[in-house]
């Protein structure tokens, strides 16, 4: 109605001064028994209210649909009364509707050629890799160590790289099953030996109960643990010895928790270390950080159905938490 009233504002507007200068015509002229002119008046006024009324009932969903708001794009392209201008509306939208759905197209198999591009491109870099780490172990220390150590920041970064393209076909990506969470713990440490080694920081695993097992992606969850234990590692570089990792239960939920006592993260940053390439201070200070291994980690967790939780305090320590609800921790049921 208020678009209807908005549109017809200057008609109404109009009609009223040619009321007015009618009434002033006759005044003027000397004739001065007004009830004609009013009738005429009145007349004018009830054509005009008429065909106001007609013209808004008979285009009300016309109306209604110009200022309701679109849940989807589809929805552009639902009718309405067949008057001249809703037909030449709906022909404008299907038009643009297809502009639309074509240059997506176009962006999709572009994003989808870059993406296979990056996946191939980081299969083939992990060869020459390989390669190099065997002649490594030929070589005398430190450099064996030295070359090794630049190779794992490698591997470490391509992976960092397929994990961030198969996040956006990540629904594709799952493979839900039952994973106990103790021996996925027990791979990620064997898989990141020579990473403690390294760094001189090792883990300390303890479970409140044995065989917790949870309904989670065992791929996806093997990379979320393998960034919070990096990322603990790295902070803890220098200043802490110990990293603590543990799996316990609490009020029915499952509880896997990575936790530090290096550098800690400052209260202006904790709401957005989640976010993409935000490093923040500590990432300032330590120059290895991209900023995307907490946001993949927080976006898988919330694509899998699970929760993260951070406590932090400056120099003492950070804790993460990957939360399994009740429904998800299998070892319940």
């Amino acid at each position: 109605m208020k678009l209807f009233l908005k549109e017809h504002a200057l008609l109404i507007f109009v009609q009223i001064i040619q009321f007015f200068v009618i009434l002033a015509i006759y005044f003027l002229d000397g004739y001065h028994h007004l009830l004609p002119a009013l009738y005429a008046v009145f007349l004018g006024l009830f054509f005009l209210v008429g065909y106001l009324i007609y013209h808004y009932y008979s285009r009300r969903l016309f109306y209604k649909r110009l200022t309701s708001s679109l849940e989807s794009l589809d929805q552009s392209l639902q009718k309405t009364e067949q008057t001249p201008i809703s037909e030449a509306l709906d022909q404008l939208l299907k038009n643009q509707y297809k502009h639309y759905q074509e240059q997506i197209k176009k962006l999709t198999s572009r994003q989808d050629e870059h993406l296979k591009f990056m996946n191939q491109w980081v299969h083939q870099m992990k060869t020459p890799l390989s390669v190099i780490e065997l002649i490594a172990q030929n070589l005398d220390e430190p450099d064996s160590s030295n070359i090794r150590e630049e190779t794992d920041r490698i591997k470490t970064g391509l992976n960092t790289i397929l994990y961030m393209a198969r996040l956006r076909t990540i629904e594709q990506d799952f493979h839900i099953k039952p994973v106990e969470l103790g021996k996925l713990i027990n791979e990620v440490n064997h898989e990141n030996k020579r990473f403690y080694i390294r760094n001189q920081v090792y883990p300390h695993f303890t479970q409140g109960k044995k065989g917790i097992t949870v309904e989670t992606d065992e791929k996806w969850l093997f990379f979320m643990v393998s960034q919070l234990i990096h990322n603990a590692v790295k902070y803890s570089k220098g200043k802490s010895k110990t990293i603590m990792i543990s799996i316990y239960e609490r009020a029915g939920e499952a509880v896997l928790e990575v936790k530090d006592y290096g550098v800690g993260i400052p209260e202006t940053d904790k709401r957005r270390v989640f976010e993409p390439f935000y490093t923040g201070e500590n990432g300032r200070k330590f120059r290895e950080s991209t900023g995307m291994g907490l946001y993949l980690t927080k976006e898988a967790a919330e694509y899998l159905g699970h929760r993260i939780e951070l406590d932090s305090k400056v120099g003492e320590g950070s804790t993460f938490r990957i939360i399994f609800s009740v429904t998800q921790n299998l070892t319940t049921v």
